[in-house]
């Protein structure tokens, strides 16, 4: 049963949100105000919708009293023991906790794994589908740092991805994503099994992860190309080795200035998932699965081009459909491993 007492606490948190936002707010909380209202909102309505469907059940019971008004209500009844059940379980979904950093914009890196040059050709095929991906959502794709091969493809690619629930969407697209394909360079026909690794951060804030000057150095040098060649003669690229870890972090723009900035932000995505991949650890240790925040090597997905097939392999998903997914579409795969991930968050919560 769905707690009572929390959802009368839920709507009245909203309500008096509301009203702070139409008495206009001091403008230093403006911001967290309407965060937390835009939070609820979603989870309001589905309280609603679940309270409006049992007040239809209860009249609905009572006018089965009344022999001219039974029939109707006996169609009333079945319409609702279909619907109240799915509105539970979406309101029970609603409730579940979020993670902090589901609206937060992502870092995505994408480096080749084995398989040389067609390792990073996959790569390249990646960026260009999450680039595609998120044109389709309407979110905007930034380029923060992006190496490539004398053919083209790709030895590292960082970008930065804004938009609304981006990390909450890309988040399970973390770890090693595997080819089977005939290379272009492969003249005997032979099909190569090649991986690419994928890694989708939250962006941090400052407050998030605080840096000390001291504890990083800072190294400008002239961009390069593709092989390596120079693009320019100004030593626009800069390099940040953040000294605790050794963690090092390119951007190689044409604006030395935004560079510093990109490279600091992908070092506190980076440091900051690092603690939250260390929470995470210490709060699921007996947890025997994490869709969203599982092992980084671990091989995620199979994308086998001869059969036209994908498969993503943490919840035996296999589509048909490959074209369509390497040009962008991966809505299907995001919903099935959001829907596992609810689905077992709900399990746990069930069980604890």
């Amino acid at each position: 049963m769905l707690p009572q007492d929390r959802l009368d606490q839920i709507a009245a948190r909203f309500e008096y949100l509301e009203a702070r936002l139409n008495d206009g707010p001091p403008p230093d909380q403006i911001a967290a105000i309407s965060r937390e209202y835009a939070e609820l909102k979603p989870v309001v309505t589905q309280i609603a919708a679940f309270r409006a469907a049992q007040d239809d059940l209860t009249q609905a019971q009572q006018m089965l009293a009344d022999p001219e008004m039974r029939e109707l209500a006996q169609d009333e009844l079945a319409r609702l023991h279909v619907e109240l059940p799915a509105l539970e379980q979406a309101l029970r979904i609603a409730l579940l906790p979020r993670d902090a950093a589901d609206a937060r914009p992502a870092i995505l890196e994408i480096r080749p794994g084995t398989g040389g040059e067609e390792a990073a050709l996959f790569a390249g095929d990646l960026l260009a589908m999450y680039r595609r991906h998120a044109e389709s959502q309407g979110w905007t794709f930034q380029m923060l740092d992006l190496t490539q091969t004398e053919l083209g493809g790709v030895r590292e690619a960082v970008a930065r991805i804004e938009g609304e629930g981006v990390f909450a969407r890309l988040k399970y697209e973390s770890g090693v994503h595997r080819v089977q394909r005939v290379p272009e360079t492969e003249s005997g026909g032979r099909i190569h099994t090649s991986a690419a690794t994928v890694a989708v951060l939250p962006e941090a804030a400052d407050v998030d992860i605080d840096i000390p000057a001291s504890d990083i150095r800072i190294d400008t040098m002239r961009a390069s190309g593709a092989g390596g060649q120079h693009v320019n003669t100004t030593d626009s690229a800069v390099r940040i080795t953040h000294l605790p870890t050794g963690i090092i972090v390119t951007s190689s723009e044409k604006s030395q200035h935004q560079n510093r900035a990109n490279a600091m932000a992908v070092l506190r995505a980076r440091l900051y998932d690092a603690e939250r991949q260390r929470a995470d650890a210490a709060r699921a240790a007996d947890r025997k699965s994490q869709v969203g925040s599982g092992d980084r090597s671990e091989r995620i997905r199979t994308y086998n081009f001869p059969q036209g097939r994908m498969t993503d392999h943490r919840i035996n998903l296999t589509l048909y459909a490959l074209d369509r997914i390497i040009a962008g579409d991966l809505t299907e795969i995001i919903d099935a491993l959001t829907a596992h991930d609810q689905a077992a968050r709900l399990a746990e919560a069930d069980g604890a």
